[in-house]
């Protein structure tokens, strides 16, 4: 299935701007389907531990992310990259075992939902600390280089409130002193939890720090997929290239609460009605229609495509055998009959 995927985004890569700007649109549509899946099942109680956190409003620039990448990069996606998780290879039925505590999932039970990757594939799972993934981005081309591996790039995302961490700082210094080929990709979507972005930063914009670190900084309207996958498309060309780290700073609005457990009562009213308050996904199914690259028919066959492809996830891993916690060994993923790839 993940091969099947891959080809599929490289594919739409090689063709032409409206072909992967169309299948950037289905992951975004079938992201949102799988958010909204989730957050029912964790209000019918059956998500099992942690919480949900969706990624409503930051699909374009969550895709853009991972459609840009290629096989053989590095992705390192937090808690509302559910669009770039997909388009990077992640599969529906992985991320909903993950939730459900299955078993078969690809942490066999062992972690929270949004703490699930695939290390080999290049897929990283999220470390909760905030700014704390990048630097792992960072061993990692670090590791590429030492073995001799070229022409990979390593994508960190973060929110604005994870650079007014110490871990942000270090590791893109470290970065950019070593000129390694990482794209941050920093979602500024105006609120880290509850506190406002005026009281995180004074600088007019974050792109403003990218200078000096010594690294290329751009931004990007977040709510325009079409912006999107032209910019972090750009940043990751030119860290393949050999450009050295690149940072890209998307503004938006986060379009829910934090969590399923927040009402996000506090964001602005002027906020909500601003350009930033803008539904990406709604934008980008406008888009593909005024343009001709696709009708209204073709949408609801999507639609229908992804609501299909979600429930039979659910339905799969609702049949999956559940984990005793009293009769389970609880040894590390690395360990034989659990370590990535080993077949059950």
């Amino acid at each position: 299935m993940l091969s099947g995927l891959v080809e599929q985004r490289e594919a739409a890569a090689r063709g032409s701007f409206a072909e992967l700007y169309v299948q950037a649109l289905r992951w975004m549509i079938l992201a949102r389907t799988l958010d909204e899946k989730l957050a029912n099942l964790y209000r019918a109680g059956k998500i099992p531990g942690g919480g949900v956190y969706l990624g409503r409003g930051q699909e374009a620039v969550s895709v853009a992310t991972g459609i840009a990448l290629r096989k053989g990069d590095v992705f390192a996606p937090l808690i509302r990259d559910g669009a770039g998780r997909l388009a990077f290879g992640e599969t529906p039925l992985e991320a909903v075992r993950t939730c459900l505590g299955s078993p078969l999932g690809p942490m066999r039970a062992r972690d929270g939902n949004v703490h699930r990757g695939k290390p080999r594939e290049g897929y990283l799972p999220m470390i909760s600390h905030l700014g704390a993934m990048i630097s792992v981005v960072n061993g990692t081309l670090m590791a590429h280089r030492f073995k001799g591996n070229t022409g990979t790039v390593g994508a960190a995302s973060i929110g604005e409130g994870g650079t007014s961490t110490g871990a942000w700082h270090e590791a893109i210094n470290q970065a950019a002193v070593e000129k390694l080929p990482l794209v941050l990709v920093i979602a500024d979507n105006q609120y880290a939890y509850s506190t406002p972005s005026t009281r995180q930063f004074a600088c007019k914009s974050l792109v403003d720090r990218a200078a000096g670190y010594g690294v290329e900084g751009q931004a990007v309207d977040g709510t325009d997929l079409e912006d999107c996958l032209r910019t972090i498309g750009g940043a990751v060309e030119r860290a393949r290239s050999g450009r050295g780290p690149q940072m890209v700073v998307a503004n938006l609005l986060r379009l829910c609460g934090h969590g399923e457990h927040d009402d996000a009562s506090y964001v602005s009213a002027k906020l909500k009605c601003s350009e930033l308050g803008r539904d990406c996904l709604e934008v980008a199914r406008q888009e593909v229609v005024e343009n001709g690259w696709a009708s209204a028919s073709d949408l609801e066959k999507w639609q229908a495509a992804a609501s299909a492809q979600i429930e039979e996830a659910v339905a799969i891993a609702q049949r999956d055998p559940q984990v005793d916690p009293s009769h389970e060994t609880w040894c590390a993923l690395a360990s034989k009959h659990l370590a990535e790839g080993f077949n059950q």
